[in-house]
């Protein structure tokens, strides 16, 4: 196992996956659980979600160019990526029916879970070198 983390394919993979299971919670409307209501609990998993997803797509592009990674790119194309991403999946919500979509504020919680991710992973990316 070790040496497939070191693979860009291996981070590619984990991040399609990612992608499938965004896509596949964003069809259906979840059932929510008892319990306290936490006001804008929604924004807290929108970006702990893509905080996950950019963690994952920078390790990508990380492992491409592990000797010399250009760390300022790495982070601009994984936030702009996510950041569509994140505005394609609030734009698919709203043809999701018992689901709102479009809210600015999620989407903006999915951009910068994406740049914290990529943030992090750039003080962690040791673990996969």
């Amino acid at each position: 196992m070790p040496g497939i983390v070191r693979k860009p394919g291996f981070w590619l993979g984990t991040f399609i996956l990612w992608s499938a299971v965004l896509y596949w919670l964003s069809s259906t409307v979840p059932p929510l659980p008892d319990g306290p209501k936490v006001p804008h609990f929604d924004k807290v998993a929108h970006f702990g979600y893509f905080f996950g997803g950019g963690g994952l797509l920078a390790a990508f592009f990380f492992r491409l160019r592990p000797d010399s990674p250009p760390w300022g790119r790495i982070i601009a194309a994984t936030v702009v990526i996510l950041s569509v991403i994140g505005m394609l999946d609030e734009w698919h919500q709203t043809f999701t029916e018992g689901r709102s979509g479009n809210d600015p504020g999620d989407w903006l919680a999915d951009t910068l879970g994406a740049l914290v991710g990529a943030l992090v992973f750039r003080r962690l990316h040791w673990l996969i070198r």
